[in-house]
């Protein structure tokens, strides 16, 4: 597995993106090559599940821009809270488990497509 000091600089790396995968269960959501690459390394296809099932509630699919910000604790447990960009929090969630390999990473979903910071 790639060190957490690897992944987070790899994640860099990715400005743009060269392809748009559609996801398996949420009509008209997609994900970057970045986010592929993230989720392929630290085996967290599940975050962009998470980002793909907040889809579902209005006050947040309305939201045209959106962050997902996850930040894990020590103990594994970590919280991903999610704002309009400007501060503003549209909802947060607890996450009982991970071994997602970097402290904190921030997302973006904007207009259906999910990808990183980078990638804008």
């Amino acid at each position: 597995m790639t060190s957490k000091l690897n992944l987070a600089v790899e994640l860099q790396q990715f400005h743009g993106t060269e392809n748009y995968y559609k996801h398996s269960l949420i009509k008209n959501i997609h994900y970057t090559d970045g986010v592929k690459y993230m989720a392929e390394t630290a085996n967290a296809y599940w975050l962009i599940d998470l980002v793909a099932s907040y889809q579902t509630e209005s006050k947040i699919r309305d939201q045209h821009f959106q962050v997902y910000s996850l930040k894990v604790n020590d103990d594994k447990t970590a919280k991903v809270t999610i704002t309009d960009g400007n501060d503003n929090v549209l909802a947060s969630q607890e996450i009982e488990f991970t071994d997602f390999p970097i402290d904190e990473i921030s997302i973006w979903c904007v207009d259906g497509i999910i990808l990183l910071p980078s990638e804008y």
